[in-house]
């Protein structure tokens, strides 16, 4: 498979949230075929889910990798647990979360993965790190996402908090 383009989102609010940003950054970096290529720094929001849960630290990563979505998907899943995620309730808390946003230009809808990620145009601690990588990204399916984001009205408080040194 040729090298492709991918974006992973990442969001943590538990066990030192900017620090558990870095390490999945370095895991993903660490993974073989995958190359980190930027990444957006880190942005703060409200939870979506329960309120009564820390605020969340999120950051888009650029990826470079010849490996299959699939594949990239159960590297993410390992890169989780080898960071201490426990789901313990919907949209509730967690020291990592990794999803894959977008995977080169593909649309897949599978039980366990659904790319273009139904998230990246409503979520604002998406898309505002995700245009921050690219403002000229196209949605597989949809077109520009900065023309999708003004037809929402999703505000998680999200704003820039500093760079990932």
């Amino acid at each position: 498979m040729n090298d492709q383009i991918a974006y992973i989102g990442l969001g943590s609010n538990l066990n030192q949230p900017f620090q558990q940003i870095k390490s999945a950054i370095k895991a993903i970096d660490a993974l073989p075929n995958v190359t980190v290529r930027t990444d957006s720094g880190y942005y703060t929001s409200k939870p979506m889910g329960p309120g009564d849960q820390p605020d969340f630290v999120n950051a888009v990563i650029e990826i470079e990798t010849s490996m299959c979505a699939m594949k990239l998907l159960g590297n993410c899943q390992k890169i989780e647990q080898q960071q201490g995620r426990i789901k313990t309730r919907h949209w509730g808390e967690r020291s990592i979360d990794l999803d894959i946003l977008l995977f080169s230009d593909c649309q897949i809808e599978s039980e366990k993965l659904i790319i273009p990620h139904p998230g990246v145009s409503l979520r604002d601690f998406v898309y505002m790190p995700l245009l921050k990588i690219n403002p000229e990204i196209i949605i597989p399916g949809h077109g520009l996402l900065k023309d999708n984001v003004q037809l929402t009205d999703t505000d998680y408080g999200c704003y820039f908090a500093g760079n990932i040194e």
